[in-house]
């Protein structure tokens, strides 16, 4: 079993300029590469976790999330950074259209999506950590049992949550954070 750091895209890879899903409008935060290479070397797995609302809303296609994901991911590979898996949930229970109106068990704050990159990536959730931004990424952690989950301040603004273990300025700090525990 290994252990992971579980990141929310926007707001902690990338900066949330709304339903982010061009390649234009994809800006990285700072430190992100060099974070992730220092997480990926500390031993853990890197697993993206994303509600993509604007696919349930019709404001752009599963299609078009794969393309900019798939560029995403190149992108990390090049800066010689394996995502070990994407995790993404295209429903909303209220806002969906036909079929992505759903009300399931992977849009944060249900832990859906950590548990089954738990189940096929065989991770310790136990050991694990989350990054996000919102309070719904803290709880779909503590729902899944991840102990450390840090809301960094680098995409919504930050209200003061329980659920969070520690509150960072970005993704940057989060090597150092987790080597001082």
């Amino acid at each position: 079993m290994s252990r992971a750091i579980f990141l929310d895209r926007d707001g902690v890879i990338n900066k949330d300029h709304g339903y982010v899903h061009q390649v234009d409008d994809f800006e990285y935060i700072d430190g992100v590469f060099e974070s992730c290479m220092s997480l990926k070397q500390m031993g853990y797995k890197l697993v993206v976790v994303t509600n993509q609302s604007g696919i349930a809303r019709g404001m752009y296609s599963e299609d078009q999330f794969h393309s900019l994901t798939e560029w995403m991911d190149w992108n990390f590979a090049d800066k010689g950074v394996e995502l070990d898996g994407i995790y993404y949930c295209p429903h909303h229970a209220e806002q969906g259209i036909g079929v992505y109106k759903v009300d399931c068990d992977c849009r944060k704050p249900k832990p859906g999506m950590l548990n089954d990159a738990a189940k096929y990536l065989s991770l310790d959730l136990s050991q694990s950590v989350m990054v996000g931004d919102k309070v719904d990424d803290m709880l779909a952690a503590k729902a899944a049992g991840v102990p450390i989950r840090i809301l960094v301040r680098t995409g919504k603004e930050i209200v003061e949550s329980a659920e969070a273990t520690v509150i960072l300025d970005s993704i940057a700090d989060v090597p150092a954070y987790l080597s001082g525990l």
